[in-house]
């Protein structure tokens, strides 16, 4: 707990955990089938004029978000340390998240689609989405112990994978459905009488997203308990930007502590990059349709839970920091599959010759990197908390949610310009690659703490 916020009116009980651990719960359909899987293929399919410009406006777009964040992110932090509760901020920043998303509805296909509107709307509902899980995860700190957090982090991963795995089966059995046959992956027409041949389904992931954040972030703001205002607190600006500012002075003399922060920044900015261009690659060079897309984010849903889970035990047995360098290299492996692999080809130069062959490699490697993204994103929580003192781990945990947004538009605006430059999907996916590579280099400055 920083020194800015006094202590928890009560204990966090188990139901205050698990309210907590809700949040990925709720916020997940947003990564699942708003920005990988479902929405942005279906966007660069059939509402952007070409699969092309399509990998290229939506990385532009989601690069703008990402600068918008960084550059907000550290006046948001300053006033968020020095009022006290974090829920006021979770609200207000739920209510960007929930109108962006609800308003994907409108991103009709075909002359005349509102590209521009839509591409705002998402943004919208990124930045809102962001901001929120910054204020949230400042909360998680102070609800268990230290011996307790590595399990904590990949219980909450885990669990939010899962709930990403039930609103895919949710819209792949129920909603969308192949615009040829009009029925669903379960053979069903679509409900609500979503009209396949307008790609209603697909759009209706925009409002589903909405009402399910809606519904599962409720336990958060009743049984979750929050740090209290103190007697006179209030939003002090020029108190936070200090605050802010000696600790960023401060940095350069602690290196490993700084060092995490400047890595963390690649290898998740390099995973992001994954999770969102890896449906739209998968639509514009291999052809997927959306069910399949949807059937293989089912696939690294499922795994991602699994590591997760797993990778919590992984780190408490072996320590985190081995598990994020290995993680980097695994998804660097993983990506070399899912760029390697076409229609004609697998590993650049193997020509296909069973028709399904591509499909298989690459599930197989978009199975890797969600059960690898799972556990590393896991243990990189536990990993900065080695890095402070117990006075310190709520404003470690905002700088690093603050800081992970500074280089957030470079996979995204690279993998726009990189495609925009080369007109290949194929190589647009590359930068992403260097990203994990530096992540995995950097960690050779960051310390852990002994496992005890």
């Amino acid at each position: 707990m920083s020194k800015a916020e006094g202590p928890l009116t009560r204990p966090a009980t188990r139901l205050g955990v698990f309210s907590w651990m809700l949040f990925d719960w709720a916020a997940q359909p947003y990564f699942t089938l708003l920005i990988t899987f479902i929405f942005a293929p279906y966007f660069t399919a059939h509402v952007a004029p070409d699969p092309v410009t399509g990998q290229a406006i939506w990385g532009q777009a989601m690069g703008i978000g990402g600068l918008i964040i960084a550059v907000l992110a550290p006046l948001l932090g300053a006033l968020a340390d020095t009022s006290g509760p974090r829920k006021p901020w979770i609200g207000a920043f739920s209510v960007l998240l929930v109108a962006g998303a609800a308003l994907l509805w409108f991103a009709a296909p075909g002359e005349g689609s509102p590209v521009t509107l839509t591409l705002i709307a998402f943004v919208v509902g990124l930045i809102g989405l962001e901001f929120a899980t910054v204020f949230t995860n400042a909360m998680m700190p102070s609800l268990v112990s230290r011996a307790e957090l590595g399990k904590l982090s990949g219980s909450g991963w885990a669990l939010g994978y899962v709930g990403g795995v039930i609103s895919l089966f949710i819209v792949l059995g129920l909603m969308s459905a192949n615009a040829d046959t009009g029925r669903t992956l379960f053979g069903l027409s679509p409900i609500f009488g979503l009209d396949p041949a307008t790609h209603a389904g697909d759009r209706a992931t925009g409002p589903l997203t909405a009402v399910w954040y809606l519904i599962f972030v409720i336990p958060l703001f009743l049984f979750t308990p929050d740090v209290p205002r103190a007697p006179g607190q209030h939003i002090d600006l020029g108190a936070g930007l200090r605050r802010l500012k000696a600790t960023i002075r401060e940095l350069p003399r602690r290196r490993s502590y700084s060092a995490f922060l400047v890595t963390s920044m690649f290898y998740r900015d390099g995973l992001n990059g994954l999770f969102t261009f890896g449906g739209i690659y998968a639509a514009g060079v291999l052809g997927l349709s959306i069910i399949q897309i949807g059937v293989f984010g089912i696939l690294t849903a499922v795994l991602g839970a699994i590591g997760a889970f797993v990778g919590g035990r992984l780190d408490a047995r072996f320590g985190p920091r081995s598990v994020v360098f290995w993680g980097c290299w695994l998804l660097v492996l993983g990506s070399g599959l899912i760029v390697s692999t076409t229609p004609t080809s697998v590993l650049f130069f193997i020509p296909v010759q069973i028709a399904s062959l591509p499909l298989v490699v690459f599930y197989v490697a978009g199975g890797l990197i969600g059960a690898v993204g799972g556990a590393l994103q896991a243990a990189s929580r536990t990993l900065l908390v080695d890095q402070v003192g117990p006075d310190e781990a709520t404003e470690a945990f905002g700088l690093y949610a603050l800081t992970g947004r500074v280089t957030s538009f470079i996979a995204p605006l690279s993998v726009g310009a990189v495609t925009a430059l080369s007109q290949s999907q194929r190589i647009g996916i590359l930068p992403i690659v260097v990203l994990l590579v530096l992540g995995a280099i950097g960690l050779a400055l960051v310390q852990e703490k002994a496992r005890g």
